[in-house]
């Protein structure tokens, strides 16, 4: 018999290895999909590496455009993953190679989503190992807290750090996140590059999913 943990894991491999596709883009609220479906946003600075998370968690290296340019994601991007799931991926903040007006048109969507979408079951808030969460990072965690919307911090791009880095870095987080009410307090390490963390990171939002045949 399969532990527990087991099952969580396979959970996770079975859904995602199932079709998603795009089904929307959104470049402002009134052009945000209506979806009985949970959804899951991935935040994060901009070329953090979400686009590449989701490609990676997928299994599909060009689901989500990738661009070592920050600030290429300029829209909402609603994937539909096996009709149980529906994965956001939220333009970058901070520092954005695009004009200040439209990083805070960007803002001011993202705000929008965050506060009124009831189907929002978490917010993947992505940071980079390397360099922790900076205050901007910090500043948006207030903003989840602010509108009770519960998050988890995902570590990116961890094959560029020592075990030893990595280890101060997750103590220094887990830290931080004792002082925000909607944080969740499981940090995932994720490396998109190795695959590293992507089977824990499967299962977690496989929990989050709506109930079908591939539970």
């Amino acid at each position: 018999m399969k532990s527990e943990p087991d099952d969580h894991l396979e959970a996770g491999r079975r859904l995602f290895a199932q079709e998603c596709r795009f089904i929307a883009g959104a470049d402002r609220i009134e052009a945000v999909p209506a979806s009985p479906l949970p959804e899951i946003a991935f935040a994060g600075r901009s070329n953090v590496g979400k686009s590449s998370l989701i490609n990676a968690l997928t299994g599909r290296a060009t689901l989500a455009r990738v661009s070592h340019t920050p600030g290429r994601t300029q829209q909402l991007n609603f994937f539909d993953l096996a009709g149980r799931l529906v994965l956001v991926d939220l333009p970058g903040f901070g520092y954005a190679r695009v004009a200040k007006q439209k990083v805070q048109e960007w803002t001011g969507l993202i705000e929008q989503y965050l506060r009124g979408r009831p189907n929002l079951r978490r917010v993947c808030l992505l940071a980079d190992a390397r360099r922790g969460p900076l205050p901007v990072d910090i500043a948006f965690m207030d903003k989840l807290d602010a509108a009770a919307v519960s998050y988890q911090v995902v570590l990116t791009k961890i094959d560029k750090l020592k075990p030893a880095e990595l280890a101060e870095r997750q103590l220094a987080l887990a830290a931080e996140l004792k002082t925000h009410v909607a944080a969740h307090p499981e940090i995932i390490v994720t490396s998109a590059h190795d695959g590293v963390g992507m089977a824990d990171l499967r299962a977690a939002l496989a929990a989050l999913a709506a109930p079908g045949r591939f539970n």
